[in-house]
């Protein structure tokens, strides 16, 4: 067995392969110096979710930009996946608005392009790193309707909170009618099995209205601002 798997091993790149992998190291690193550099001076920001697969005539992607717009105009850089659909709104409202449109794109084999509506924009090979800049330098994250992709978004966002990874920030879905089941059988499913904390349901804020979105984000910085507290400082860099 031994020898099959050497056999193997040698037929399949061995060392080769393996030196390809070492070296890809540096260009993981390479995205995540250029992401620290690019986004460590834009802050606060808001991270806008959703699905690429929105036109622009779909009434999301009308909310998405009108909720970006008005996050820019009171002072919000605002981060998306830097694609078509709710990200290409999210930055067509924030490059509208007065504050710093930036898109995280990634390159994929299908679906994903670039959106003209970036004032800062920065390219992943990774998903992992990308994800990073998602969460590091959000002050709250909206999340629009979307797929996979978004709920891996979402799913990231609550666990890096409820697990003390990240601060406490506002976690905001919007279109309740689209997020109710999946509430409902967190509710059903995850609390009643006691998988999660009847507490973690307060993690995530349901809002439809567009204005009441800016003034969540707001209510809860009232009392402490935007800056990090030294603890939560520490814990970025440990992300």
């Amino acid at each position: 067995m031994r020898a099959h798997l050497e056999e193997e091993r040698l037929r399949d790149g061995g060392e080769g392969r393996l030196t390809r992998e070492a070296w890809k190291i540096f260009q993981i690193m390479a995205e995540f110096v250029r992401g620290y550099e690019k986004l460590a001076s834009v802050e606060p920001c808001v991270s806008i979710f959703g699905s690429a697969r929105l036109d622009v005539g779909h009434p999301w992607y009308q909310k998405a930009q009108e909720i970006a717009e008005k996050l820019s105009n009171a002072g919000f850089s605002v981060i998306s996946g830097g694609g078509p659909g709710v990200m290409e709104a999210a930055n067509k409202g924030a490059f509208r608005g007065t504050g710093y449109s930036i898109g995280l794109n990634i390159e994929l084999p299908h679906e994903q392009h670039a959106n003209p509506y970036q004032d800062i924009s920065l390219s992943f090979e990774h998903f992992y790193s990308r994800k990073v800049m998602f969460m590091k330098y959000a002050a709250a994250y909206v999340v629009m309707p979307g797929g996979f992709g978004t709920l891996d978004e979402l799913a990231e966002c609550l666990t890096l909170v409820q697990t003390g990874k990240t601060r406490k920030m506002p976690i905001i879905l919007v279109e309740s009618g689209f997020w109710k089941g999946l509430i409902d059988w967190w509710r059903d499913s995850l609390l009643a099995a006691g998988t999660i904390h009847p507490e973690d349901l307060d993690l995530i804020t349901l809002i439809d209205d567009t204005d009441e979105v800016v003034s969540a984000i707001f209510n809860h910085y009232e009392k402490r601002g935007f800056a990090p507290s030294a603890a939560e400082t520490e814990a970025l860099l440990n992300l």
